[in-house]
C-alpha cells in the first residue's frame, strides 16, 4: 500500500486534480438526498472532493475524516475545523450521528475483507435510520477502458478485488443497508498514457508484482514499445453505489 503521508503532496496533481474532483462530487451528490443536513466523508484525503460537498450544500454540516496526517492536514486547510484524524474501521462518532456518509476510493485500499466489512459497518453505525451511505465499488475494473495499455497489462497477476460490488452489497446488508441507487462518473484527467502507465508500474501502483520483478520488467518493455507515449488514453469510469439504512 502506498504511503499516503508522502503521497499527499502530489496526490491531487497525479489523479486528475479539480476536474476529477468536480465529477466525483457531482456524482456523489446525485445520490445524497437534498434534505441531508449532516454528511461525513470517510477517507476524505486532501479534501478536494469534500470541499465541493460543503460548497454545493450550504445548509449541510460536512465533516471529513482521514487516517493519515499528511492528507488530513491538507483537507483541514480547505475545510478548517471540519477534519478529524481517525481510522475508518473505528470512527470516533456517535451512533446515528449523520444523515449521509460517503467513502470515495476507500474500500479497495483496505488490507483485507474483514477491514472492508468493518469500515462498511462503521459507516452504517454512524448513519441515522433512513440515511444514505454512498461508496465507490470495483475501483480496479474502472481503469480498464479497452486501450492498448490495458491489452499489454491484461496478463498481469491480480488479486480478488476487496470492493467488488456484490461483496460491498453483502456487507452493507449485514448492517441494515439496502441498495438505494447507483451512478457512474468519469475520472477526468486520469486517462493514462504509456509513459505514465510505465511510471505507475514502477511505483507498484496497479500490479501485485514488486518493482524490479522480472515479470514487471516484461510489462515495462511492452509499455515502452507502444506508440504515442505521451497521449492519454480514455479516462476511467468509476461506479458509485448508494445504500439506505432501515
Amino acid at each position: 500500500m502506498l504511503d499516503y503521508d508522502k503521497e499527499a503532496v502530489e496526490y491531487d496533481a497525479l489523479r486528475g486534480g479539480e476536474p476529477r474532483a468536480e465529477a466525483a462530487a457531482e456524482a456523489v451528490l446525485e445520490l445524497v438526498p437534498e434534505a441531508t443536513r449532516s454528511l461525513l466523508d470517510v477517507a476524505c484525503g486532501t479534501g478536494i472532493v469534500t470541499r465541493r460537498f460543503a460548497a454545493a450544500r450550504q445548509g449541510t454540516r460536512v465533516t471529513g475524516v482521514d487516517l493519515t496526517h499528511g492528507m488530513a492536514s491538507r483537507a483541514a486547510a480547505r475545510l478548517p475545523g471540519a477534519i478529524v484524524l481517525a481510522d475508518s474501521r473505528r470512527l470516533p462518532f456517535r451512533d446515528g450521528e449523520f444523515d449521509a456518509v460517503t467513502s470515495v476510493w476507500l474500500l479497495h485500499l483496505l488490507a483485507g475483507p474483514e477491514d472492508v466489512r468493518a469500515a462498511v459497518g462503521e459507516c452504517a453505525r454512524v448513519l441515522r435510520p433512513g440515511g444514505v451511505y454512498v461508496t465507490t465499488v470495483d475501483k480496479a475494473a474502472s481503469h480498464n477502458v479497452g486501450s492498448d495499455i490495458d491489452a499489454v497489462l491484461a496478463p498481469r497477476p491480480r488479486l480478488t478485488p476487496l470492493d467488488a460490488a456484490a461483496t460491498v452489497e453483502a456487507y452493507a446488508a449485514e448492517h441494515g443497508l439496502a441498495p438505494a441507487g447507483r451512478t457512474r462518473f468519469r475520472g477526468r484527467g486520469q486517462g493514462r498514457s504509456p509513459r505514465r502507465a510505465l511510471t505507475d508500474l514502477r511505483r507498484g501502483w496497479f500490479v501485485t508484482l514488486p518493482p524490479g520483478h522480472p515479470l514487471a520488467d516484461g510489462f515495462a518493455a511492452r509499455l515502452e514499445a507502444l506508440p504515442d507515449q505521451d497521449r492519454p488514453r480514455p479516462d476511467p469510469e468509476f461506479e458509485l453505489r448508494a445504500f439506505r439504512k432501515s
